[in-house]
């Protein structure tokens, strides 16, 4: 088998690898435990799993979690910081306001590079660009020698302004190379060129603070896929929904922080387009976390105002670089259930991991987690976990819940109910902030489920959310790893440059987007895309005179732009945003987007084919508590033995290998023509 393409995954609990016969199309599949001490190892691990020959592969493309591993469990490099003098305590500082107002001890985020790390410049320049004061050169030999003695490991560089003037930041980043050769040296505006010193500055300190982390391990990877086989280059997912080449991700890791879900977003929307339905809500419940995202219109949306470890009581630590629009909770199937002092019941956002993982693992885990939950509900097969390649231990789930049971006075299946519901609830929750709290509407959205617990979870969900319908894809439980295959290189320019509509020209405007469209097309170019597959989505951040928020305004063809018709894009996306718009009221251009793919690869069609002959009988049957909805009887499908066509009503369990779809009574489950599962919430056979 030749011309392969290949996706892997890591996540929390496994890895996962998806590959794809460019000549055939045949698309195979394979999971292996994550291996947190030594991440690439998993990667070879799912590549033994599945059987693969790398040196078939023609097209590989990774998806990583280092970078927020190093930023959640603090094991990043020893960092400092360079800003400019009297910005030392930037990072200390922060922001005014508060996430959870009324809470009088709340404190804020501690900032990755402590105080004695961070250093002041002698430079200012004004918002405009204009050098007040220049560059003291001088001022960076005193920071080099403390650094050379305090063993810094890496440096990032922030000065006022700098996205409107980065020559200081170019300078300093020269000058501090030649005296300390080899250290890594982040400048804020090769990072992002956008407004608002304090996100710029946390920006690119949490750059400097992973770069040497993600240096060695993307370093590491290479020569152990080389080693075994791989000769053609590795391209790494980004937070943007985009890949880009190991050069890029070593300069700029902090773009790979949300590397995983984008693949599965992408899918998401790849799905949808495919499909018909261009306005998907997707759900992807891994084993340590629940992510959901709104695509509409068949577009991923993407923002610059991601936080990491933000909640509502905490701020967290803002990163200003394109993130695909996702709202992240610790609620997926590691998630340990516990009792606060007052005795109420919490599920997450710990999670039981790959190591020891829950309790029925055997692998020393104790706690009772949502797969345990599940498990003794019924809807998991413990004899057919990962095809029954992983063994699992009912009696141990079964321990581990009598013992939460004991301390609260509940049975062993109140206790499973329990906290399967509250995780739905905290799933819920979190679908609602990316649709309803924003101006959408449930109903008119498909609800698409993905990762290895999002479709025994999606019934339930998409009833109480009142979704069109829910779909599970076919491998829904890899479905990031698949969602990789259809992305494209990209790059993301971003320019702050605020100016008021009616002191602008469309030419000035037209201007500024040619010339950030010509550099992020030269980025590409020297990563190896043909100028003529090149394609630019441009888009404007704007806001009302006087206003401190912003919305996103699309912009199309510069050829047919105008003044008027940014404006008025303006005032409906307020209105869909905020319920209300200031026609009369003036408006500025802030802040200007361009997003800049090439087209490296054909897209590739879902497989529904290979389920035709399927016989569509139930392989068994087995007892799953439905909560509410009583105790039943429940046929068991394979998922590979259903033919299009097929349709059951609920209540019903479809098992494949990395997932399990949980249909509900009063529901009813048919197999569109792509292979694809669809669970319509409401059974009208019953009704009829």
């Amino acid at each position: 088998m030749t011309g392969l393409r290949v996706a892997t995954d890591i996540g929390g609990t496994f890895t996962d690898l998806v590959y794809v016969d460019e000549e055939s199309g045949a698309v195979s599949v394979a999971k292996a435990s994550t291996t947190p001490a030594d991440p690439a190892r998993g990667v070879l691990d799912a590549v033994a799993e599945g059987e693969l020959r790398l040196s078939d592969v023609a097209h590989f493309v990774h998806g990583t979690t280092i970078v927020i591993n190093a930023l959640t469990e603090r094991r990043g490099a020893r960092a400092a910081l360079v800003t400019t003098r009297g910005f030392r305590d930037v990072l200390e500082i922060a922001r005014g306001n508060r996430p959870d107002m009324y809470n009088l001890v709340s404190r804020k985020p501690p900032p990755f590079v402590p105080r004695r790390h961070r250093f002041e410049a002698r430079e200012r320049v004004d918002r405009h660009g204009t050098v007040l004061v220049p560059l003291e050169l001088a001022d960076l030999d005193e920071i080099a020698d403390v650094c050379e003695r305090e063993r810094i490991e890496a440096i990032a560089v922030c000065f006022l302004h700098s996205y409107a003037h980065p020559e200081h930041e170019r300078q300093a980043k020269g000058h501090l190379a030649a005296r300390l050769p080899g250290l890594p040296i982040t400048i804020s505006s090769d990072i992002t060129r956008e407004w608002r010193e304090y996100e710029r500055t946390s920006t690119a300190a949490l750059n400097g603070y992973v770069q040497p982390a993600v240096d060695r391990y993307l370093g590491g990877l290479g020569s152990l896929l080389a080693g075994a086989g791989l000769e053609s280059e590795i391209h790494v997912m980004q937070s943007n929904a985009g890949t880009t080449s190991v050069e890029s991700a070593r300069a700029r890791p902090i773009y790979l922080v949300e590397s995983g879900p984008a693949g599965g977003i992408m899918g998401a929307a790849h799905i949808g387009r495919e499909i018909g339905e261009p306005n998907v809500i997707f759900l992807d419940i891994g084993g340590t976390t629940a992510k959901c995202s709104l695509i509409q219109d068949g577009e991923a949306k993407t923002t610059t105002q991601y936080k990491i470890e933000w909640r509502p009581d905490y701020a967290g630590y803002p990163v200003l670089v394109p993130v695909v629009d996702v709202v992240e909770i610790g609620a997926g199937g590691g998630s340990i259930a516990w009792l606060d002092p007052g005795g109420a019941l919490h599920v997450g956002p710990k999670s039981a991991g790959a190591e020891p993982g829950p309790a029925c693992y055997g692998r020393g885990g104790t706690e009772l987690t949502v797969t345990d939950a599940k498990l003794l509900a019924g809807v998991l097969n413990p004899e057919y976990i990962l095809g029954g390649r992983l063994e699992v231990f009912p009696e141990l789930a079964r321990a581990a819940a009598e013992r939460f049971g004991a301390a609260i006075g509940a049975s062993v299946e109140a206790v499973a109910n329990g906290v399967i519901r509250l995780v739905n609830a905290n799933m819920i929750n979190a679908l609602k902030l990316v649709s309803v709290r924003r101006g959408h509407d449930p109903r008119d959205f498909v609800l698409i489920a993905g990762g290895g617990g999002g479709a025994m979870h999606a019934a339930a969900l998409g009833a109480e959310l009142q979704v069109k319908r829910v779909l599970v894809p076919p491998f829904c439980g890899v479905l990031s790893a698949w969602g990789m295959l259809a992305t494209d290189p990209r790059v993301d320019v971003i320019q702050t440059s605020i100016v008021r509509t009616s002191e602008t020209s469309t030419g000035d405007v037209a201007g500024i987007f040619a010339g950030l469209e010509q550099e992020a097309s030269a980025r590409l170019l020297a990563e190896g895309i043909d100028a003529p597959l090149v394609e630019h989505a441009r888009g404007v951040d704007m806001r009302y005179a006087g206003q401190e928020h912003t919305v996103r305004v699309a912009v199309g063809d510069l050829e047919t732009l105008s003044i008027e018709a940014l404006e008025q894009g303006f005032h409906d996306q307020h209105l869909q945003e905020y319920t209300f718009n200031l026609p009369d009221a003036a408006s500025e251009l802030v802040t200007f987007h361009v997003a800049t793919s090439g087209r490296a690869r054909a897209p590739f069609a879902l497989d529904g084919s290979g389920r035709a002959d399927g016989h569509g009988r139930p392989k068994g049957r087995r007892r799953v508590d439905f909560d509410v909805d009583g105790v039943h009887e429940t046929p068991v499908y394979e998922r590979d033995e259903l033919p299009a066509g097929f349709a059951a009503s609920g209540p019903v369990l479809v098992e494949e290998m990395s997932s399990t779809t949980l249909v509900h009574p009063g529901q009813r489950l048919e197999v569109d023509s792509f292979g694809n599962l669809v669970v319509h919430l409401r059974d009208s056979t019953e009704e009829a």
